[in-house]
């Protein structure tokens, strides 16, 4: 499958890695491909520059957020949550409608410091944003719960034995990113929330999500949903 990856952070980096290892085709999309080659600082987290990492992964290419929309039969938008209407508007709503588009962006405001606020919450989601913004794309949220060596490698924390969430209006892309999330990443337990107005809360527990990461002293965690 053709997979376009919106993001060159740490986020994008993991999922580009497996979805490569597992036999996908896969585009990174980026403002500008150039520059983002030509970077030599360290990532946000201390993560080798982008070229770097490049290097080691020759087989996912890169290219401009359209031409990544162009190239992906399902795309992810790894962006920060503050860039990623911009980058979804780069990336072209022509190239993206009908496809589905996995969010997993998160509206942290990081501007006043630590601990982070959200940008958005309570009534509205950045989910609920994107999919306005993009009324023909199928936007399923996922993924955005959990630490990026989590998300693509759930057997990392208590043997896979925890959830992952799901939201989004359309049944069957929801169905398409379930199965696409166990045989990509082997996830075994996803909670289907229900339409894109769920995606309120799965984005709402970021902050809870960050004090455990401070509280615990690592971020190889998740959530386990028990009745």
């Amino acid at each position: 499958m053709k997979v376009a990856i919106l993001g060159t952070g740490m986020v994008g980096q993991a999922l580009a890695a497996k979805l490569s290892e597992v036999g996908q085709d896969v585009m990174i999309g980026t403002r500008n491909a150039e520059e983002t080659m030509s970077r030599t600082a360290p990532g946000m987290f201390g993560n080798p520059p982008f070229r770097v990492w490049k290097e080691q992964h020759p087989p996912v290419s890169l290219g401009t957020y359209s031409q990544a929309a162009v190239h992906g039969e399902v795309v992810l938008n790894a962006t920060s949550g503050s860039a990623s209407l911009d980058a979804l508007r780069l990336a072209g709503e022509a190239n993206l409608n009908g496809k589905i588009l996995i969010d997993i962006s998160n509206p942290l405001d990081f501007s006043k410091g630590m601990p982070p606020s959200l940008t958005v919450c309570n009534t509205d989601s950045l989910a609920e944003q994107i999919q306005r913004a993009l009324p023909q794309v199928r936007v399923v949220k996922t993924l955005n719960t959990v630490n990026a060596m989590v998300m693509v490698n759930p057997q990392l924390v208590a043997g896979g034995d925890h959830h992952l969430f799901i939201s989004g209006n359309d049944a069957g892309a929801k169905a398409k990113v379930v199965e696409l999330l166990k045989s990509w990443f082997g996830w075994q337990h996803i909670i289907d929330l229900g339409d894109i107005k769920t995606a309120r809360g799965s984005e709402m527990v970021l902050p809870l999500w960050i004090s455990l990461m401070g509280a615990l002293k690592t971020p190889m965690f998740n959530f386990k949903v028990t009745q």
